[in-house]
């Protein structure tokens, strides 16, 4: 199932917001307009969408069979991988746009599989329990001050493990072409929204903080794995939902506009833009 037909089925026709979406207004609250309000078709399509979509199937796979006691094989997940991205990119009806890093179908599958085979040679969670694997949730969105909004907060954590001692830890992966610094994941908002997302549903409990991890594969030469770790408390969780509720504020009051910066260069709606 899609990610956006399994938030669907969270959401069922109620008022809902996602990081994701949170995400796309702070850069630019006129891509959002394109994207969410008009529902414009987009130009192109970046290359990182379909490999980095086809990067997490291909790793859900392996921890679901972890949580099963099946270990599935290295080959079996790069045969996913390819199985994956090569769909993806025939059946797109939309210009692919490729990149430096990965200029036509045929690197992009050979960047994915080296990839997978370093993460699947280096990263060991044998010491912890795979709680799930793609778990979808979602919960009311409140105020910072406490107070209830018509909204729904949904998203789906990659993948949550549970420590020997108990202990939740989050993870989300990531594919990127650069090393990720460790201040860019202490302030990163989608691990925030997730940590709002485990204690509304009482995973967690409201004032406990919970650890985070970005498990970024990286598309360099000889490709690597960063593992980075951060904490999100209950202080970080109500500057969220401040957060989230002004963006709210600003899409019901009909604020969009473009802005300029480097995520431009590879924008889908780039030409509408220029219109605009």
């Amino acid at each position: 199932m899609s990610e956006r037909k399994t938030l669907e089925q969270l959401t069922d026709g109620e008022l809902h917001i996602s990081h994701s979406q949170i995400s796309t207004y702070q850069n630019c609250s006129l891509k959002y307009f394109f994207r969410y309000v008009e529902g414009r078709k987009p130009e192109s399509i970046n290359i990182s969408l379909p490999f980095g979509s086809s990067i997490h199937t291909s790793l859900a796979t392996l921890y679901r069979g972890i949580k099963n006691h099946q270990v599935e094989p290295l080959e079996a997940i790069t045969e996913t991988f390819k199985t994956c991205l090569s769909l993806d990119l025939d059946s797109s009806d939309l210009p692919i746009i490729y990149s430096k890093t990965t200029p036509d179908k045929e690197s992009a599958i050979a960047m994915g599989v080296k990839m997978l085979e370093v993460f699947y040679n280096t990263v060991n969670i044998s010491d912890y329990e795979v709680v799930d694997v793609e778990l979808p949730l979602s919960a009311p969105l409140y105020t910072y001050q406490g107070k209830s909004t018509d909204f729904k907060l949904v998203g789906i954590i990659d993948l949550l493990l549970k420590s020997p001692t108990g202990d939740l830890l989050v993870v989300d992966f990531k594919t990127a072409s650069k090393s990720i610094s460790q201040s860019a994941v202490n302030e990163d908002t989608q691990l925030t929204a997730y940590s709002y997302l485990l204690a509304s549903n009482k995973l967690i409990t409201s004032t406990s903080d919970i650890e985070c991890q970005y498990c970024v594969l990286l598309k360099t030469k000889e490709p690597k794995v960063q593992q980075l770790n951060t904490t999100r408390t209950r202080s970080d969780r109500r500057r969220f939902a401040k957060i989230a509720n002004v963006v709210l504020a600003a899409i019901d009051a009909k604020i969009f506009m473009p802005v300029q910066s480097w995520l431009c260069s590879s924008c889908d709606y780039s030409t509408v833009c220029k219109e605009w």
